[in-house]
């Protein structure tokens, strides 16, 4: 498959910069990889064991949303014998947008026996020095690591975000005999206790005071009753799908290349201002130009002019990598980057606070940025839409457990969803997006 091509290729004669991140175009193809999309109903690891209903309902109306992003998330040389799927879910109400809660996200999980996994903090850990390990370095073909095939700059021109059908023997993580994937230990069965030792001798005479009891008064201090407690609710199933609300129209991510930039870009005003008629009349003037300047602060310029030179964008990835903020001026832009001046990249903290992506609630581990969706995604969601009120938000930004913890109780082998973090940086009311949508 041929790099992607648009309009942004203009001037090749140039010599550009590429970025480690991977950008992710939309095509009615599927090509080699049916998975990755934007739009359609969700498709699980496993069919047989979809997440609880009530991780894709709406936390204000409690309505099911629904799909903006499936994403094939597989990361062989970080996670090897991980098989990893992200899911990005909107309510459709109007009277739920711009609000937390109506956009939220599911990381889904198979682990092959074997491979590692990442402790939950109700673990106890034993104490022993850490053991130094290099920091992980970038791949030179990040589309071939992530998911299992060349990237479409590469000779091969095969879909980045494709699953291979067969595993080759280039790729050391998909052996059997992979050096960093760990057996499972024995557990160490405890060594039963004698007959005639004193634990048991004391256990006896409380059965013997307990027989002693008036029967009623036993049952009614429970003090008998050896049963386990009562089963949980069983997860809540999913409805037909004609209950369903209805799915965007699917765009397949098959079209795939790293990001590449003009070397010499322009530099980005610390503040655009705007000439502006004062006698424009009541209402107008002044308060249009403070409007004005308010909206162009020096993130979102940044914001447009990066996605400028690549306008056909729909997601962004790089994990463990830095997040493009659509403003830094919002609730969300101050909590990422809060003491950054403007020019200065986004450092992404995880230590629990508002400074930062909240640690995962599933082990308590950092999370680490993974993906963000472009403006241009609403663009694909939206072709058949006929109402001009559409989705308004400028990103989505996607945190993930950095460790790729496996949901509570969920064996190797089995799949588990844990909901991961979802920040949103809206479109400020009366302004038009970067994509120029409104």
């Amino acid at each position: 498959m041929a790099p992607y091509d648009s309009d942004s290729s203009a001037g090749e004669e140039e010599e550009f910069t590429e970025t480690n991140v991977l950008l992710g175009y939309a095509s009615k193809d599927p090509g080699d990889d049916p998975i990755s999309r934007l739009g359609g109903r969700p498709e699980w690891i496993d069919a047989e064991t979809p997440p609880p209903a009530a991780l894709a309902r709406c936390k204000i109306c409690n309505d099911l949303m629904v799909l903006l992003l499936q994403l094939n998330a597989e990361l062989p040389d970080r996670f090897p014998g991980h098989e990893r799927r992200l899911y990005v879910f909107a309510c459709r109400n109007k009277s739920c947008r711009r609000r937390d809660g109506s956009i939220r996200t599911l990381r889904a999980l198979r682990v092959a026996p074997g491979s590692k996994l990442a402790p939950l903090r109700s673990e106890k850990r034993k104490e022993e020095k850490p053991i130094q390990k290099e920091e992980p370095k970038p791949p030179s073909n990040l589309g071939e690591t992530l998911f299992g095939a060349a990237g479409l700059g590469g000779a091969t021109g095969a879909n980045p975000f494709a699953t291979s059908g067969t595993t080759t023997s280039s790729n050391p993580f998909a052996s059997a005999n992979n050096p960093f994937s760990t057996t499972t230990k024995a557990e160490t069965e405890p060594e039963p206790a004698s007959a005639a030792s004193p634990p048991t001798i004391v256990e006896t005479k409380a059965d013997e005071d307990l027989k002693s009891l008036p029967k009623t008064f036993a049952e009614t201090l429970s003090l008998n009753n050896t049963q386990s407690d009562a089963p949980q609710t069983p997860p809540e199933p999913w409805p037909q799908e004609s209950s369903q609300p209805k799915p965007y129209p699917i765009s397949y991510l098959s079209e795939a290349e790293y990001e590449t930039l003009d070397p010499t870009p322009p530099p980005v005003p610390q503040a655009t201002k705007m000439d502006v008629d004062d006698n424009s009349g009541p209402g107008g003037g002044k308060e249009d130009k403070e409007v004005f300047e308010s909206t162009m602060d020096a993130a979102f310029q940044r914001f447009a002019d990066r996605l400028a030179q690549n306008p056909e964008q729909c997601i962004r990835y790089e994990f463990a990598g830095t997040p493009l903020l659509f403003s830094k001026t919002d609730f969300l832009g101050k909590a990422l980057a809060p003491s950054l001046p403007d020019g200065v990249g986004v450092s992404v903290t995880s230590g629990g606070g508002t400074k930062g992506i909240p640690r995962c609630n599933n082990c308590g581990g950092p999370r680490t940025f993974e993906i963000q969706l472009c403006p241009h995604a609403i663009t694909e969601l939206e072709a058949e839409e006929l109402s001009l009120e559409g989705m308004d938000w400028g990103t989505i930004i996607v945190g993930v457990c950095e460790r790729d913890c496996q949901a509570r109780g969920v064996g190797e082998g089995q799949v588990g969803y844990v909901e991961e973090w979802a920040g949103v940086q809206w479109e400020e009311l009366g302004s038009s997006g970067p994509g120029g949508r409104r």
